[in-house]
């Protein structure tokens, strides 16, 4: 926190993914103006939700604003999926491993890094940094009367973590752990940054927005008792055939994570959804409105209450000119 104490709330914002020109303009319609190349508001503090990377045009402005928010005491921010792909794949393999790389440097995970590492090219030294700023950052945060997490909040592996990291912040240790498939730091990071996945059947996928294509689908963890995959699947993208009536197997409903409604007000993004925002749950609010596919950066606006309230979300269109907007005079990222 600041030296001017606790704030009267705060605003959460979802995955930015580079549209850094959007964030400005957002942080301005909800009251923040830059005070010593520092975005500030006079009463309320911003929380982000991570995914601050990849993909947009203006990926060192909104790593620039974010961090220079968290470092001034003006905001925090939780780990998303792809901080912890870019700390994977920017960091070799332990010794004797046999990968080169902790995240393979294959032809789709070069895809989803190459506009950040294009954008970082001629900036090195501020990648370094960038990247050791990401190992500083928690996977979740829990304060008084809310809680926040990138993708899902599983209670049991959210304490198996603090027990190992106090903080909930991980290291490279942890890292080179989670990137092993079937161990217990695998699972963690995977649970709370990337969500529940069930897999489709053989031969099934899903050509999806974002340009891949995948044979797993998302599911949330809100429903009390689910029985369809209908009945937990959460992206924009349908579910082939009439699979959303197939029946989940005893095995696929304990997998999956339960976030139950006396629970405290959760703030996730992740997910792409689309359209005008709304809450999911009336404890649960997902912010991430698909950014950079020219949906919406998507702020909620929260102050105390238990049940959350869909008239508290503030948005920005992310029009075709965020990829020639100037960026703001105040702003030097160099």
């Amino acid at each position: 926190m600041s030296e001017r104490g606790a704030p009267e709330g705060y605003d959460l914002i979802g995955d930015v993914h580079g549209c850094g020109a959007t964030l400005a303009t957002l942080l301005e319609r909800l009251g923040y103006h830059q005070r010593g190349g520092v975005y500030r508001h006079p009463r309320r503090k911003a929380i982000f939700l991570g995914d601050l990377i990849d993909r947009g045009p203006r990926i060192r402005l909104a790593v620039s604003i974010a961090r220079r928010m968290v470092e001034a005491g003006e905001a925090s921010i939780v780990l998303g999926n792809h901080e912890i792909n870019a700390l994977a794949y920017c960091h070799r393999a332990p010794e004797g491993s046999e990968r080169e790389w902790l995240r393979a440097h294959t032809p789709r995970h070069n895809r989803i890094v190459k506009e950040t590492l294009a954008q970082y090219r001629d900036h090195p030294e501020e990648w370094e940094q960038t990247l050791g700023w990401f190992l500083d950052i928690p996977l979740c945060l829990e304060f008084d009367g809310l809680r926040v997490v990138h993708a899902c909040w599983d209670q049991a592996l959210i304490d198996e973590l603090r027990r190992r990291c106090p903080d909930a912040r991980i290291d490279l240790d942890f890292l080179a752990e989670a990137m092993r498939s079937g161990t217990r730091a695998s699972l963690m990071l995977d649970r709370l940054t990337r969500g529940n996945h069930l897999s489709l059947p053989e031969g099934m996928h899903i050509h999806s927005g974002d340009g891949f294509t995948r044979r797993s689908f998302r599911a949330h963890f809100w429903a009390r008792d689910p029985r369809t995959w209908g009945d937990v699947v959460f992206q924009p993208d349908n579910l082939p055939d009439d699979l959303e009536s197939r029946a989940l197997s005893d095995e696929e409903r304990s997998r999956l994570s339960y976030y139950g409604p006396d629970q405290p007000p959760l703030f996730i993004g992740h997910y792409w959804c689309e359209g005008v925002p709304a809450l999911p749950a009336p404890n649960i609010a997902c912010l991430d409105y698909s950014a950079v596919k020219f949906g919406r950066l998507v702020a909620y606006r929260w102050s105390g209450e238990t049940c959350l309230d869909a008239d508290h979300f503030v948005w920005v269109s992310v029009a075709q000119e965020e990829r020639i907007r100037s960026m703001p005079r105040e702003i030097d990222v160099d």
